[in-house]
């Protein structure tokens, strides 16, 4: 059976999915072989995908290494699922790599459990979501996860909660910088993209909005299921519980905000919603359960890819 195989973390798993990503992720680049006329675009083509690639891997060991899911590459293969549902993302270059930055943070701000070196992961976390900004600006919506970190570690020194504001005027000096030397107009990316639209009917085809559903559903369905069995997980790995909801919340504000709507933004549910996925698949429960499970997620997945291509 399927769950078997993603039971284990092997090398031959992760093999497996890095194929399939990339399988998936030519046939939707050879709708359009513009790209290969240009070096330039080949090797941008190529980052993409290694940073795709690299989000899923970031994903599973964020989950791995604060014990949300056991030693296992389901993780990685729900992250793999969910960004079947939106195709258009794999030329999204903006959202991919502000996701990136936005789960180098999340690792460092679950990692504050441990209390080690708190002010380092503070410091970094924001950092991270401060560079997300500048690729897409409504990413900087998770620092609002950096507080609630911050409240739910380290609230009594002071010194924490100013951190976010040195990382901000680090990053932004950065970019003050960055638009000087090439001469730039900085204020237009934010003139752009510092609005708000809260209309959602920006669907192009049925197919669109039947991924939307389902991925809707979908989410719903996980996240119920966390709520319900929160009580049963250890103790210890409750406030990093709190943290992965925190974030799927965040990012479906995010959507919701967004003044250019499209699916493409729910990239930084996926994350969260893979680890709760994770977390109910490995519940003790009949096996059969798990394979229907599993084989669902597949069929829409893949349902939900080629019907937008």
């Amino acid at each position: 059976m399927i769950t078997s195989v993603f039971r284990k973390s092997t090398p031959l798993n992760f093999l497996f999915v890095g194929i399939l990503m990339l399988f998936f992720f030519l046939i939707f680049q050879f709708q359009d072989l513009s790209w290969t006329k240009s070096i330039f675009s080949i090797l941008t083509k190529i980052g993409l995908f290694c940073l795709l690639l690299a989000s899923l891997f970031v994903s599973n060991f964020i989950a791995k290494r604060n014990v949300l899911t056991k030693d296992s590459t389901f993780t990685i293969f729900f992250s793999f699922l969910f960004l079947l549902f939106f195709p258009s993302v794999f030329s999204n270059t903006n959202l991919i790599i502000a996701n990136f930055f936005i789960l180098l943070a999340l690792r460092r701000l679950l990692s504050l459990q441990s209390l080690k070196a708190s002010k380092e992961k503070i410091f970094d976390a924001s950092f991270w979501i401060f560079m997300a900004s500048l690729f897409y600006f409504w990413s900087v919506l998770f620092i609002i996860l950096v507080f609630i970190s911050i409240i739910f570690h380290v609230s009594r020194d002071y010194r924490n909660w100013i951190l976010p504001f040195i990382a901000f005027f680090i990053v932004g000096t950065l970019y003050s910088l960055y638009v000087t030397l090439f001469n730039l107009s900085g204020f237009d990316y934010f003139i752009k993209t510092v609005h708000t639209n809260f209309e959602i009917s920006y669907f192009t085809n049925n197919y669109q909005n039947a991924a939307f559903s389902i991925y809707a559903t979908i989410a719903l369905f996980f996240l119920v299921s966390m709520f319900s069995t929160m009580s049963n997980k250890p103790q210890v790995s409750h406030t990093s519980f709190k943290k992965i909801i925190a974030s799927f919340f965040i990012g479906v504000i995010i959507f919701l905000v967004a003044p250019e709507k499209s699916n493409d933004l729910l990239i930084f549910t996926i994350a969260p919603l893979a680890i709760m996925t994770t977390s109910h698949i490995e519940m003790p429960q009949l096996r059969l359960n798990q394979e229907i499970v599993l084989y669902v997620l597949i069929i829409c997945s893949v349902f939900a890819f080629f019907s937008q291509l």
